[in-house]
């Protein structure tokens, strides 16, 4: 049986960084060896088709999924009545070693929270719930603090406390 991925979040209020912060870890993580997945939560909803476009018209004659397929990339596009859980999304990736996702700060995966001083107020995770927390000032919590830009040092925490335990660290 196959080990379960494991999943971390980066989490944090509106327009903190969370992305800025998700593509300065992504190229650390890659120099290092690994292969990585990202899941973008956007409660708002979302639409990759753009109307006229083939795949569109598949989606609007009838079809439950859609697939669109190059030699580069794939995409499915499927119609759900109900938002998917992350662990089901989680469970359709395959041949990754680490899955990252940008959102789900209510979910029940190890999270960095981003936090700038610009944006006042408290974090929005219990010390408990986080990994780390990437920050532009000093905190005062029980979670390793680090600073916005450091890439590094937050990998060197995930191989140690994620990618090492699940067994997926990779040999230099």
């Amino acid at each position: 049986m196959p080990t379960t991925i494991p999943v971390i979040s980066v989490v944090g209020k509106s327009d903190v960084g969370k992305t800025t912060l998700l593509i300065k870890l992504l190229p650390e993580l890659k120099r290092r060896g690994y292969r990585v997945a990202t899941v973008k939560h956007d409660t708002h909803g979302f639409d990759i088709d753009r109307p006229g476009k083939d795949t569109w018209r598949h989606a609007e004659a009838g079809a439950d999924v859609v697939v669109i397929s190059s030699p580069a990339k794939v995409a499915f596009i499927e119609k759900v009545a109900a938002e998917l859980p992350l662990d089901a999304i989680a469970g359709r990736i395959q041949n990754v070693d680490l899955i990252i996702t940008e959102g789900y700060k209510r979910g029940d995966k190890p999270k960095i929270e981003v936090h700038r001083k610009a944006v006042r107020g408290e974090l929005l995770c219990t010390a408990d719930e986080l990994l780390a927390v990437a920050t532009d000032e000093p905190l005062v919590i029980d979670a390793p603090c680090y600073d916005l830009d450091d890439a590094a040092g937050l990998v060197d925490l995930i191989e140690a406390k994620i990618l090492a335990p699940a067994g997926r660290l990779r040999q230099p």
